[in-house]
């Protein structure tokens, strides 16, 4: 059985992107060197790197994204638009369950979605 335990988004502006996921995290990088923040989030280590062949915003930002689990969307939703995110789509309600998609100074989607319950 596979357990996924990190993701890292490659970027060109470690710095920039770094800074915005602190606020997004509400808390500084659990590691931090020259090209790589890595932050530690539930189970989930989340790292911004440099990579060589990323240039720019995402050219395809729909292609991949990361759920962030909260049982506050709506207030997430609010507080991380604040901080910069950009709205893709504000909150909605799909089978009881609530997500918005928002984008990174990158241009990169993520979104808030309530945890899934298990039955």
């Amino acid at each position: 059985m596979l357990n996924m335990n990190s993701i890292m988004v490659g970027t060109e502006d470690v710095v920039k992107l770094a800074a915005f996921y602190e606020k997004v995290f509400e808390k500084k990088a659990d590691m931090a060197e020259e090209d790589y923040h890595g932050f530690l989030v539930g189970n989930c280590f989340f790292t911004v790197g440099k990579h060589s062949e990323v240039k720019g915003k995402s050219k395809e930002p729909a292609r991949f994204m990361f759920n962030i689990e909260t049982k506050e969307v709506k207030e997430e939703f609010e507080r991380i638009k604040k901080a910069g995110a950009t709205v893709i789509k504000e909150p909605y309600e799909m089978g009881g369950a609530w997500i918005a998609t928002l984008a990174d100074p990158d241009g990169n989607y993520f979104q808030l979605m309530t945890p899934w319950e298990k039955k």
